[in-house]
């Protein structure tokens, strides 16, 4: 496990941290004594664990800060308590005062609150010394388990998540994915000024391909095209399987005109050769495709923009099929309609 620690402390209370901490092989430590640069680091690097010295200015105000941050929530930090007038109160007012200052330091964002001792090196105070770092590296410990468990949550949310939005079939994203990354893309595209399109495509009388050969063909032509549309798309394209034999494929940072390019390309790749799916059977496939640009008017969902496309792709298959019919042809097909009326 490579894990960070960032010690928030100066450097005499450095000096009296086990060995493990001061000299590590196990995991990395940095050290610093500034509240501001301390936040930055943080935000910057994402430490696993943070040491914190009470007595250090900031200590508290630190404290509160990571308490505050909900997606910082997994940092483990425990806070050192070496100011002397919590001492003198610890051993003036017993155990009473003691409770009270731990519930307090907890409540104020520490994870764990350990009591720092600092004395001269006689035997009886080497003994409890030796029993102080003993529970400063219990509580090391307690945080390397909480790291490790956290990292496993989130490799299983990631694969879970993986799953939940990708097609089984295809290996192409879902619907569900779409549903999630169209309204991010429209977002994104409104914000940075750039263009967004999207095709919608279809596999031409695919009813009749399953019904001939069977559901396992129809299966293993989806694959297939599904390939074909990946091997010919940009990295910045993404397609989805939008359900059936019916596809969907966002295009950043592209025109309505460029879309159409696109889309008659792949309308070619998918139609000049031959589906080759055995040594006994060869399928010829085509597809139909529609396109839409992104509009000022659309709404912030993308369902305006997904049922432009899809009327496109309406017009494509009555027009024949095995086409590509864009929002802005059909546009001009309406103009022109309600001139000659």
């Amino acid at each position: 496990m490579n894990i960070s620690i960032l010690v928030f402390g100066k450097n005499n209370f450095i000096a009296t941290l086990p060995d493990q901490i001061r000299f590590p092989t196990a995991f990395s430590v940095e050290v610093i004594d500034n509240l501001i640069q301390a936040v930055s680091q943080i935000q910057i690097r994402l430490p696993d664990i943070i040491l914190v010295q009470a007595s250090l200015d900031g200590s508290m105000e630190l404290c509160s800060w990571l308490k505050d941050q909900t997606k910082l929530s997994w940092i483990y930090c425990i806070l050192f308590e070496d100011r002397p007038q919590q001492l003198t109160d610890r051993n003036m007012y017993g155990w009473q005062r003691e409770f009270e200052m731990n519930a307090e330091a907890l409540n104020q964002g520490a994870d764990a609150y350990i009591w720092h001792l600092i004395e001269e090196k006689t035997d009886h105070s080497l003994a409890k010394l030796s029993a102080n770092h003993g529970l400063i590296l219990a509580q090391l410990t307690v945080c390397l388990q909480k790291v490790q468990k956290y990292r496993d949550l989130i490799r299983t949310n990631d694969m879970l998540s993986a799953i939940a939005l990708a097609d089984s079939l295809t290996e192409l994203n879902n619907r569900r994915a779409l549903e999630w990354d169209l309204p991010r893309q429209i977002k994104r595209a409104r914000t940075q000024k750039t263009s967004l399109s999207l095709i919608i495509l279809d596999v031409d009388h695919f009813k009749k391909v399953n019904d001939t050969h069977g559901h396992l063909v129809g299966d293993r032509i989806l694959q297939v095209l599904s390939q074909r549309l990946r091997h010919n798309l940009r990295c910045q394209d993404t397609a989805f399987r939008y359900g059936g034999e019916e596809f969907v494929i966002l295009l950043a940072n592209t025109t309505d005109e460029e879309a159409l390019v696109v889309a008659r390309r792949l309308n070619r790749v998918i139609s000049d050769e031959p589906f080759s799916l055995s040594n006994q059977l060869t399928i010829n496939i085509t597809i139909s495709l529609g396109t839409a640009c992104l509009k000022a008017e659309d709404d912030d969902q993308g369902e305006s923009l997904l049922y432009r496309a899809d009327q496109c792709l309406l017009h494509a298959k009555t027009a024949g099929r095995n086409r590509v019919i864009s929002s802005n042809y059909l546009s001009h097909v309406s103009h022109l309609k309600a001139v000659s009326s």
